[in-house]
């Protein structure tokens, strides 16, 4: 691992404290940060796989950002952080659980983040996507049965109707009002057909998994995985003509290659082949350089976090170079491994994390402050892995910032 990225070291140096499992401190490493990796941004378009990177939102700092509130965004920051991803060559995946739906930014805000996004992504020509939820919805007011429904519905093409109208790709985001008011498979058949009427171009459909989001529990009408999957095929297969692809979220690698495997079977005369969009950020080396059962395409919020490595990787594929490719994704699988473990719904501090060591935020933050649902000694790891993946792009200021922190938190060597 360490091979792949410089081994000189940069002449940056920190103080890392040590912590045993009741996270008292037990000593202290003196650590001499290394050189960025061998990044490098594209010349020409990626050709190998279609990949996105899933995109976080950066608050602004001196606004009050309370839980519950009304968000406040540094717009400036949060949208020279996408024309960063655009520049490593990947697409933006914006408005989804990584940028904070459902767990700090309302509809409201999503709606002119969309359209920001949107209008970004035409000057550069990147590709956008962009997620269309329920989220305007409050929970406690929609009612039962057929009313709830169509409720959801109507939630869902309103927000469907602004990706659209901004002229992004529509991610069709699973929604917390349809797990709660569906009795079974066909709630859920009757409104993704009436949803995807809706869409103008080919959609992305999203399966998020409960340790994403644990108010999805028994999605498309059933707790067992291998029904639910039946369901969501069906579904694909009445509405392939209108689906580009399918982002599966479960972080289970098994289950996505037989995914994988039952949409590339799909009658192509029904439709153009449905991609499938790994969102496993535990398994997307193997997954995205594949094998000869055959790769996923990328839709994930560790790509945010890796993009440099990410991009390079798919440059290598690109140039039929697998055996690098796979070598540079698989340096970078701890970090990921580490930014999405348990509880993962906490994973979006770990993308901020980075984000601010790299200076593409002014503070240490995220909307409502979610940002504080990860220990010192998490942030501390992190940070290593960060330095050992060659992914601090400026180890100066990363040394910095990483003692300010330790400074503020208490936890100074």
């Amino acid at each position: 691992m360490t091979a792949l990225v410089a081994s000189s070291s940069s002449g940056a140096r920190v103080r890392l404290p040590r912590f045993d499992h009741a996270g008292l401190t037990i000593g202290v490493e003196e650590r001499d940060l290394g050189l960025p990796g061998p990044w490098t941004r594209p010349t020409t378009p990626i050709r190998s796989r279609a990949a996105l990177a899933a995109a976080h939102v950066v608050p602004l700092p001196g606004a009050d950002n309370t839980p519950g509130g009304r968000p406040h965004v540094d717009w400036d920051a949060t949208l020279a952080f996408r024309h960063e991803l655009w520049s490593y060559g990947l697409g933006v995946a914006d408005a989804m659980d990584t940028a904070q739906r459902g767990m700090g930014l309302d509809w409201e805000t999503t709606r002119e983040l969309v359209r920001r996004s949107a209008a970004e992504a035409r000057t550069v020509g990147g590709r956008i996507a962009c997620g269309a939820g329920t989220d305007q919805l409050d929970l406690a007011s929609v009612p039962e049965g057929r009313a709830g429904l169509q409720a959801v519905v109507d939630a869902y093409r309103e927000q469907v109707e602004t990706v659209q109208a901004a002229g992004a790709q529509v991610i069709v985001m699973a929604s917390r009002a349809l797990a709660r008011v569906a009795s079974g498979p066909e709630d859920y058949q009757w409104v993704y057909d009436a949803v995807l009427a809706e869409v103008a171009e080919p959609a992305v459909l999203h399966w998020l998994g409960t340790m994403f989001d644990p108010a999805l529990e028994g999605y498309w009408g059933t707790h067992d995985v291998l029904g639910a999957t039946d369901v969501f095929v069906d579904l694909v297969r009445s509405h392939q003509d209108k689906v580009d692809g399918v982002k599966v979220s479960l972080l289970d690698a098994d289950h996505e290659v037989a995914l994988r495997a039952r949409l590339a079977a799909l009658d192509p005369s029904d439709g153009g082949p449905v991609r499938l969009y790994t969102g496993d950020d535990f398994h997307y080396p193997e997954l995205v350089v594949g094998d000869a059962r055959g790769h996923s395409d990328a839709l994930l919020g560790i790509f945010a976090v890796i993009y440099p490595a990410a991009s390079t990787a798919l440059q290598a594929l690109d140039s039929g170079e697998t055996a690098r490719a796979y070598e540079i994704l698989a340096a970078t699988q701890a970090l990921g491994r580490h930014v999405f473990a348990a509880p993962t719904v906490y994973y979006k501090t770990g993308v901020a994390f980075v984000a601010w060591l790299n200076g593409h935020q002014p503070g240490f933050q995220l909307l409502g402050g979610l940002h504080a649902g990860r220990s010192l000694p998490h942030l501390v790891e992190l940070f290593r892995l960060a330095d050992t993946a060659g992914l601090l792009d400026d180890p100066e200021l990363a040394a910095r910032r990483m003692g300010a922190l330790l400074e503020v938190a208490g936890g100074r060597p």
